[in-house]
């Protein structure tokens, strides 16, 4: 059994002390693949330094909502330089997040459509980051859109309108809560084909480990709860959420390349 966790946050400080530790400890787990994050400025190439040291490991380049006031013309034409990097398989992680608003939202929508112009042009999906902004998401996104909702926190409503916009939706630690009724509701309505997991990490370890750091290993938690949740064996949402990995990120790059 093969799983992939579809989006960590690998170069993120607390894994310093045992990263390599922490990526066997995910291959042990039967995490196939993982797909690295990519930081905002100054550092665009963190992630893309770990998938170019690991064969399992792709990335991302992206500026988040959080470092969207950051955003200039010389950022765009760096991330279009970094995104023909082997390796990078997706633009990400972008979108909009008014929950902290560390950025103007102003800003915000700026940079998240200048972003998804920029992978229209290139070819290549999105990661999409939003938090309590989903009027707004939908509309920047328009008709049609090819990549993933991260760490799904909406509804089934929600999910059915990103699967008629054509994106995939990742589940994070999130929906093994106890009180995650909407987001558990939005698993069971997701179609196997549009389906992934993630870790999320260092963030929002699923249950048995929440409240600890979380790490790649522990996207098993994740997937088995969708198991629990859709009534079909671990192994089944495995074979599905690789799948759809490989044919979102992986034959797409491979077709551009």
């Amino acid at each position: 059994m093969m799983l992939v966790d579809s989006h960590c946050h690998l170069d993120d400080e607390r894994f310093d002390a045992d990263r390599q530790a922490v990526i066997e400890r995910a291959l042990a787990a039967g995490v196939e693949m993982i797909l690295a994050i990519g930081s905002g400025p100054p550092d665009l190439e963190a992630a893309i330094r770990l998938a170019e040291e690991h064969p399992h490991i792709y990335a991302t380049v992206g500026v988040h909502p959080h470092d969207a006031s950051k955003w200039t013309p010389n950022l765009r034409e760096r991330l279009r330089e970094l995104a023909s990097r082997p390796k990078v398989v997706a633009i990400g992680e972008i979108g909009l997040d008014y929950h902290y608003n560390f950025s103007p939202p102003e800003a915000q929508r700026q940079v998240f459509g200048a972003q998804l112009a920029l992978a229209r042009e290139l070819g290549k999906p999105v990661v999409i980051h939003t938090r309590e902004a989903w009027e707004d998401t939908f509309r920047i996104l328009g008709n049609r859109a090819s990549g993933i909702m991260h760490c799904f926190s909406g509804g089934a409503a929600e999910a059915r309108a990103c699967v008629e916009l054509g994106m995939h939706i990742s589940f994070a630690g999130i929906v093994t809560y106890p009180k995650a009724a909407a987001v558990q509701e939005a698993a069971k309505a997701t179609p196997w084909e549009r389906l992934l997991v993630e870790t999320d990490a260092p963030y929002l370890a699923p249950v048995p480990h929440r409240g600890k750091r979380n790490e790649p290993a522990f996207v098993r938690e994740t997937a088995a709860k969708i198991a629990e949740l859709k009534g079909v064996r671990l192994e089944t949402v495995a074979e599905f959420t690789t799948a759809n990995f490989r044919e979102l990120c992986l034959q797409a790059a491979a077709s551009k390349g």
